[in-house]
């Protein structure tokens, strides 16, 4: 009866990721449909009508085309193309050059883009297999650029609705070019363009990850004040210099953000290093014998499946992430190890000393501190201030409930339990312990998913 109510909770959280994965099959295709009509609309448009200023927009769409090429990886695993994105935006905004007069309209634009990204494609269409070499996957087929490809035709797309059809219907004329209302104008338009990319972005990231989605957004949000300011920007002072300027405008102005994003790819190095370094404090517990092997990490994937259930953002989830690798550090200052790692089953003191033993390892090797902070506050009560300190940080929370939860494991598998008995025992020990030991909500959460650890 037992095992059967666990084999239960395995299918649901089975049929849960399976869900899942459904529903971002779902988005992303109904955002590809979009995205490929509007396409096709725009070419079509532009192949009755013709081009008009055909030297602008072959300048455009080279320019998005070698921005396309030129990538960086944001955290949380985002690819952008900043300079593609700026130059697109840029010609959605595009009034007049060299104080002429343009007239290339809202679909013109959605046709340049879209011609910039497939010309960017082109390329993978033939890369050879070489004996020996990897295949690269070419970059349509690549999941991220694709979701990329339908957010910019789409956001690029609201931008020139909104601003093309005022600018052509002469409502912009009002407006002079070197005044404050034309720039204040054109930032409102690149804003709502902006939030209209972030939210088509929030939702592809929810659907795809089970991520809340008002985390989501907020994640999306907050990379705006990064590198998305840097391409709003661009796109408007480019938009705005081609009126003086002309056409030099693009590589002057864009300038500038391919430096930004070498100070980008730096601080992604930055970042693979103390990955690393994270890694290997993560394997010294395992390698000197005081936690079994793969301990760490399965407490990380428990861990960040109860954030992501519990709405933390990427920047929340990935400190977790760092803590719940690095919570059993402190257990290299034990003389002897404990049986099996477990410290979830010591005493409430000691828990704490080992606690903060290793939050004084962590805080010198050059990690965010909140990591050290996360793990100091690992074995203190949960409800309520402690010695002044403040209420226990909610990551602190989760990662005592996961470690808890696969120490108990261990210990079932110990005593030759079945793997769903086992599960179904150590979630009993942690109800017992809800809203006293153990963070209620966080024991309910790992109550809804089965204990699974979703990665």
């Amino acid at each position: 009866m037992t095992g059967g109510a666990g084999g239960g909770a395995d299918r649901a959280a089975a049929a849960g990721a399976a869900l899942a994965r459904s529903a971002r099959g779902r988005t992303a295709r109904v955002m590809y449909a979009a995205a490929g009509a509007l396409l096709l609309l725009a070419l079509g448009a532009v192949a009755v009508r013709g081009v008009a200023e055909p030297r602008v927009a072959l300048a455009f769409t080279a320019l998005i085309a070698l921005g396309e090429c030129v990538r960086i990886t944001l955290p949380g695993d985002r690819e952008q193309a900043p300079i593609g994105a700026a130059g697109a935006l840029a010609y959605a905004l595009l009034g007049p050059l060299r104080g002429v007069p343009t007239a290339h309209g809202t679909l013109q634009v959605v046709a340049v883009t879209g011609a910039g990204l497939l010309l960017a494609w082109l390329p993978g269409l033939a890369l050879p297999h070489r004996a020996g070499r990897p295949h690269r996957r070419p970059p349509w087929a690549d999941q991220a650029r694709r979701d990329s490809a339908a957010r910019r035709l789409l956001a690029v797309g609201f931008a020139a609705a909104v601003f093309q059809p005022l600018y052509n219907g002469g409502m912009v004329d009002r407006f002079s070019p070197e005044g404050p209302a034309y720039g204040a104008f054109l930032t409102a338009v690149a804003a709502l363009a902006a939030l209209c990319d972030a939210t088509l972005a929030a939702v592809l990231r929810a659907s795809a990850t089970g991520l809340r989605f008002p985390a989501a957004l907020e994640d999306e949000l907050r990379s705006l004040f990064g590198i998305g300011s840097a391409i709003v920007a661009t796109g408007m002072l480019v938009s705005l210099a081609a009126g003086e300027v002309g056409l030099w405008a693009l590589p002057l102005f864009c300038t500038p953000l391919l430096l930004a994003q070498v100070s980008f790819r730096r601080a992604a190095a930055v970042r693979a290093t103390t990955g690393q370094t994270i890694a290997s404090l993560a394997r010294a517990t395992e390698v000197a014998g005081y936690t079994p092997h793969g301990h760490a990490r399965r407490v990380a994937d428990t861990a960040c499946a109860l954030g992501r259930e519990l709405g933390l953002g990427t920047r929340e989830l990935a400190l977790l992430e760092y803590a719940a690798l690095m919570h059993d550090v402190g257990q290299l200052s034990l003389v002897e190890p404990v049986p099996d790692g477990a410290t979830a089953l010591l005493p409430c003191d000691e828990q704490q000393r080992i606690a903060r033993l290793g939050s004084e390892v962590i805080s010198r090797t050059g990690v965010p501190r909140q990591v050290a902070e996360q793990v100091a506050r690992l074995a203190d009560p949960c409800p309520g201030p402690v010695g002044g300190e403040g209420p226990v940080p909610l990551a602190a929370r989760i990662i005592r409930v996961a470690n808890a939860h696969d120490d108990l494991l261990t210990a079932a598998r110990g005593r030759g339990l079945g793997e769903a008995v086992g599960r179904l025992e150590a979630l009993e020990v942690l109800r017992l312990g809800r809203g006293r030991v153990y963070d209620a909500r966080v024991v309910d959460a790992l109550a809804r998913f089965g204990g699974q650890g979703r990665g």
